[in-house]
């Protein structure tokens, strides 16, 4: 399985900040943004990563992270993202990369307390499909929701005012070759973008899409309210810290 960051956008509800640089390099506590999906790919046993980036910082990027010596890699890949075409467009720039391989793909600005190791190895025995990371939160109705049956997802709802479930979809998704394919399909949304969660419901269409429930505390960093709280949750109780081994022997472990 290949790692994805996307890392572009132009950060508008974090400005001023964001006029001078990307928003995935901004500080959580004591580390950039961007260190924190790249961990968590890592610590899941996810060392072939490519980087999707933007805007007029993208070279901040390469001299900021090299090759990734930082995570014990020995290698980083990266891509540039024109403009603001939505999670699921950056997603398509990475076909040549992931050479049909299944991806996981974090969202730049997600931080996560524990891992997803137990979620990666669920998906790598599940064979194909889509895999969502969900988690309960008081307000559901400011995220993706997934309508549950059990096991099964029924269907994702964005921003609902009546929202199905407890949970929201967190920014760690699992796709396999196919998702390339299923964006091609899609049509921009009324915000002009490729939207993820279209995606998402089109693996559910196949009825082909699992989910596993996040343990430990997750939050994103996109708005002063969130980056305040990420650092300060990070401060009290870290946030996948990897433990002192090289990246090559978490993933033979993994």
């Amino acid at each position: 399985m290949k790692g994805v960051v996307l890392a572009g956008g132009l950060g508008t509800r974090l400005r001023p900040l964001t006029a001078v640089t990307n928003k995935h390099l901004l500080p959580v506590y004591d580390r950039p943004m961007i260190y924190y999906p790249i961990q968590t790919l890592v610590n899941a046993g996810i060392i072939d990563i490519m980087i999707v980036t933007g805007g007029n910082s993208a070279g901040d990027f390469l001299k900021l992270l090299g090759n990734g010596k930082a995570f014990g890699l020995k290698h980083l890949n990266y891509t540039y993202q024109e403009g603001e075409g939505g999670i699921a467009e950056a997603l398509s720039l990475v076909e040549h990369f992931a050479a049909k391989e299944p991806v996981c793909v974090v969202l730049g600005d997600n931080i996560i307390e524990g891992n997803i190791t137990v979620a990666v190895r669920s998906y790598r025995h599940q064979g194909g499909g889509a895999k969502i990371i969900l988690k309960k939160v008081p307000d559901p109705h400011r995220f993706g929701v997934p309508e549950l049956d059990g096991p099964k997802v029924l269907r994702i709802e964005e921003k609902p005012e009546s929202p199905k479930s407890e949970y929201a979809v967190i920014g760690i998704y699992m796709y396999d070759g196919d998702v390339y394919d299923i964006i091609r399909t899609l049509e921009p949304s009324g915000r002009g973008e490729l939207e993820i969660t279209d995606v998402n419901n089109a693996y559910i269409k196949r009825d082909d899409m699992s989910w596993e429930e996040l343990e430990g505390w997750w939050t994103d960093a996109g708005t002063f309210e969130s980056l305040l709280r990420a650092s300060n949750l990070v401060a009290e109780t870290g946030a996948n810290k990897i433990e002192l081994k090289h990246a090559a022997e978490i993933s033979a472990n993994v």
